[in-house]
């Protein structure tokens, strides 16, 4: 732990398909991130659903009908899906607001439609950071930093990820993420000390360290930051109680706000005394040492 150099913490709110496929909503989770929240990141998510899923998997019924936005799961997949030219407004609608503007890719197709937006970062979420033939696609056309969250992987997995990014000499574009992918994820079973194990391994050969949170409340994203993850990112709406999977894993705006006002003072409070006396302890000494009469 002394080893850690602290930088600010870095906040992705994670809008992903809250929009609920509607741009307005997509908009106002924007401006409300931005204004409101004082998150410099909002993050989608980009998916083509019949080249991600199986035709069986595209034509099967939702796993949870009550969340469901058409009779099949790809129908509510391509319901929930934003064009690519929707996704260039929303990253100019960010840049009004000044936050940066990212997305999730889970196919080869929406990495190259997100690629081709040029955002400042690209995330490839856990489920798809085996797909080799996406990383390489990402590492030889697009300049940006890539985030890959390590969530369902094992650590061979990640060294092999890893290797492939020294490999194609972009390993400090490389932001890893702990995660443990659940929706939501019970505290033991969140593995904080993830963080530290991926810094000791990896330090110095990637870019930088983050966590993409899916519990509930906001104190596991302080340890987090504390043990060494810049970036967090964690699920955000307008309403946890809307339709659709990931809202109940979600943060709403006051939520948000509290994150990044913790935060922002965890970082302040990251310090030493160096073995000396603070100038606000000066004062106190000589009202309140004890001293030998």
């Amino acid at each position: 732990m002394t080893d850690i150099t602290y930088s600010p913490p870095t906040v992705i709110a994670e809008i992903g398909c809250n929009h609920k496929g509607e741009m307005d909503i997509a908009k106002e989770l924007i401006k409300m991130a931005a204004i409101f929240c004082k998150a410099p990141v909002a993050k989608f998510q980009k998916r083509t659903p019949r080249e991600l899923l199986s035709e069986e998997q595209y034509n099967a019924p939702h796993p949870n009908p009550m969340h469901a936005y058409g009779e099949t799961y790809g129908a509510h997949r391509e319901y929930l899906e934003l064009t690519v030219d929707q996704h260039r407004e929303l990253m100019d609608y960010c840049n009004e607001f000044g936050v940066v503007y990212s997305s999730s890719v889970w196919d080869m197709t929406s990495a190259r439609e997100i690629a081709s937006l040029d955002p400042k970062l690209i995330k490839v979420p856990s489920a798809m950071n085996n797909y080799t033939a996406m990383l390489e696609y990402l590492c030889d056309n697009y300049g940006g930093q890539i985030h890959i969250s390590t969530g369902m992987s094992t650590t061979e997995e990640v060294d092999d990820m890893v290797a492939l990014f020294e490999k194609k000499g972009r390993a400090k574009d490389l932001v890893l993420y702990a995660c443990t992918s659940g929706y939501p994820v019970p505290f033991e079973d969140v593995k904080l000390l993830d963080i530290p194990d991926l810094i000791q391994r990896y330090g110095g050969r990637v870019g930088d360290f983050g966590f993409s949170g899916h519990h509930l409340g906001i104190a596991i994203d302080v340890a987090a930051y504390a043990l060494g993850a810049t970036w967090i990112e964690r699920h955000f709406t307008l309403d946890r109680t809307w339709k659709g999977t990931d809202h109940a894993a979600s943060l709403e705006p006051d939520g948000l706000r509290r994150l990044v006002r913790d935060l922002n003072a965890t970082y302040k409070s990251m310090g030493r005394k160096d073995g000396g006396l603070l100038d606000i302890e000066v004062e106190q000494r000589e009202k309140l040492k004890w001293r030998a009469r």
